[in-house]
């Protein structure tokens, strides 16, 4: 995104902020919103009550599950649509089209719902049944291709920009490397957890990244907000290079594939790349300790999340571990575990991964499907 195309894009955006009364509306859940986008944000900031216990830290989760579209995502599709308009790249009845491992997706199609424009989604075939069966049921034409690398001319990234380029009155968002995703986590997401923690009364923020808008919009205001004092972590599942790139300055896959989906990277995007160097470490994350901790939220939390938000929470209780008593940290729920029930509590799906056995006897109980 250009210099003049941000800026135009941020008066915008401080503008409907300021109408809204950004800073009260944070605590102000029952008022009223315009439509699907004036829901997007403001979600609750949770103690993870036995983790803290257990840690002696007091460990905090935005619960972005509670967005309207359901994940963290809502927030990068509504600011990606809103920088196409500040550009003037799309019209009324135009076409949004975009590359995404899921849930950018679902976030698009209920924008460009609600705003009355056209959605396609190109994503890898690798992706679960319920994400893309939720694309379609939201009315987006969904193409699912083959699982190829980036520098592959098919992945679905390059295959969703040649048809938008190939259409009148579209666009393609380009969440990877278009920096209004990032722009969305300073102008919302940071804010948020600012004010959520009573001015800032926090020691240190960490997530897994796939874009990595989420990881250096926040990481970025929360540094220059506390003038240096917060810390940014990164999260990093197994197959990705980033664990490596942070901690070691090279770019080196830790481990093979993972079970989560949508996180881990193979290279530094846009998003992420004037912001890596604010990022203090990083924690590698085995699918082990996430499947684990998909089971312990729900059973001692109540709360039924996703392997990606499972996998944040397990690294927060690992930093906390690290950082010591009587520190504050923040971490996001990324989405439910609604779009992945049919493998993550699937007995054969468990056994095929090698998982089944990190589910304590005890918490087996809610392997519920053959």
């Amino acid at each position: 995104m250009s210099a003049r195309a941000t800026s135009t894009l941020r008066a915008v955006l401080r503008t409907r902020v300021a109408a809204r009364s950004y800073a009260t509306s944070v605590t102000g859940y029952g008022r009223e919103v315009e439509g699907f986008v004036g829901a997007v944000g403001n979600t609750p900031l949770i103690r993870l009550n036995r983790l803290s216990e257990e840690t002696g830290c007091n460990i905090l989760a935005k619960a972005e599950f509670m967005s309207p579209g359901g994940s963290v995502k809502d927030r990068a599709a509504l600011y990606l649509v809103k920088d196409a308009e500040a550009q003037g790249l799309i019209r009324p009845g135009g076409t949004v089209v975009e590359g995404t491992a899921g849930n950018t997706g679902i976030g698009l199609a209920h924008v460009c719902r609600s705003k009355g424009y056209q959605c396609v989604i190109y994503m890898p075939d690798t992706q679960s049944q319920e994400k893309i069966d939720l694309l379609r049921m939201l009315g987006a034409d969904v193409r699912p291709v083959p699982a190829v690398a980036f520098d592959n001319p098919q992945n679905y990234n390059h295959q969703a920009k040649r048809y938008a380029e190939s259409l009148d009155n579209a666009v393609w968002t380009n969440q990877f490397d278009n920096t209004a995703n990032r722009e969305a986590h300073i102008l919302t997401t940071g804010p948020e957890i600012w004010e959520q923690t009573d001015g800032g009364k926090l020691d240190a923020f960490i997530c897994a990244t796939g874009t990595g808008g989420t990881l250096a919009g926040v990481t970025r205001y929360l540094t220059e907000k506390s003038n240096g004092r917060v810390q940014g972590w990164l999260a990093d599942p197994p197959g990705s290079v980033l664990y490596h790139l942070v901690e070691n300055g090279k770019i080196a896959r830790e481990g093979n594939g993972s079970i989560t989906e949508g996180i881990g990277q193979g290279r530094v995007t846009n998003n992420l790349k004037g912001d890596i160097s604010l990022v203090t470490g990083a924690i590698h994350v085995p699918d082990s300790a996430s499947i684990n901790m998909v089971y312990r939220l729900l059973h001692e939390e109540g709360i039924y999340v996703g392997a990606s938000s499972a996998l944040n929470v397990w690294a927060a209780s690992e930093l906390a571990r690290k950082m010591g008593k009587g520190k504050t940290i923040v971490t996001i729920l990324c989405d439910g575990a609604y779009r992945y029930q049919a493998r993550l509590f699937s007995r054969v799906w468990l056994e095929s991964k090698g998982l089944l056995q990190h589910i304590p006897e005890h918490l087996q109980k809610y392997v519920v499907l053959p």
